[in-house]
């Protein structure tokens, strides 16, 4: 099974390359699964309902969220009838929507996605390591291959949570930072793992935001408001691949596309 997934999709500008290069790639890679984080795809900040539909007919077929998730408040009404936006799952359990998803591939197998949030200088929530088993635990007699978002700031956080998980899912994959890390490993007993799959998104900038105002709030310390940078966007993503008799990662590929790498995908796919 080939499995894509794609960090934090930022603003327009993510959402335009992905919508460019998601297909190019479901096709070129032979891709059977595409997740994407999506907390920020509604101009950087949150997730509306009509976004979300926009994204699934990218060919996304799982979305994933973080601390971010209810920025938009028209996400209330929606998440709670779209089993494929999750929000992290370690929210009290008032909290509307869910934070696993039980999914199907193109060829029908069933594939399990996880969403839990880290507590390192996030907002307190449940115990996201004790929350991941049972959500894990509650997908395994369904699923083998399970693929887990942790949203999380602090790296130690992430890599602790890869080395608990390994051999008990297929992927752990940090999103947050919005900066992708070079430390794609599959652990010793199987789990393919990295710190952070990155931002799709307008790279020039300052984690998405506009360079000149987030600059500005480091240089004065005086509170701005903040807004989506424009210009082409970056795709950041892995595409693992997992053995569905064990469910366990066989190889795991980090991407880093610019719009001019998209553009070489586009001619392959041309015509067929």
């Amino acid at each position: 099974m080939r499995i894509l997934f794609v960090g934090d999709i930022f603003g327009k500008p993510g959402r335009e390359i992905a919508r460019r290069a998601i297909p190019a790639l479901i096709e070129r890679e032979s891709l059977d699964f595409v997740i994407a984080n999506v907390e920020n795809a509604a101009a950087g900040f949150g997730i509306t309902g009509d976004i979300a539909d926009a994204i699934l007919s990218y060919g996304v077929d799982a979305m994933t969220t973080g601390n971010h998730v209810w920025d938009k408040k028209e996400v209330l009404d929606y998440i709670p009838r779209q089993p494929k936006l999750l929000r992290p799952a370690n929210f009290p359990a008032g909290a509307p929507g869910r934070g696993s998803y039980l999914g199907r591939t193109r060829s029908g197998e069933p594939i399990g996605v996880v969403n839990v949030m880290g507590r390192i200088f996030m907002q307190p929530l449940e115990d996201p390591f004790a929350v991941v088993l049972k959500e894990i635990d509650a997908l395994r007699a369904k699923a083998r291959v399970i693929v887990v978002d942790f949203h999380a700031e602090a790296t130690s956080e992430k890599v602790a949570m890869g080395w608990h998980l390994d051999g008990r899912v297929t992927g752990v994959f940090g999103t947050h930072t919005h900066v992708q890390t070079a430390d794609d490993r599959i652990l010793p007993k199987g789990t393919a793992y990295l710190t952070d799959a990155g931002m799709t998104g307008p790279h020039d900038s300052i984690i998405g935001v506009t360079t000149e105002i987030a600059l500005t709030r480091f240089l004065t310390g005086m509170p701005a408001k903040f807004e989506s940078a424009t210009g082409p966007g970056r795709l950041n993503g892995v595409i693992v691949t997992a053995d569905l008799a064990t469910g366990r990662a066989t190889s795991l590929q980090r991407l880093s596309l610019s719009t001019a790498d998209v553009d070489t995908l586009a001619p392959q796919t041309a015509g067929r």
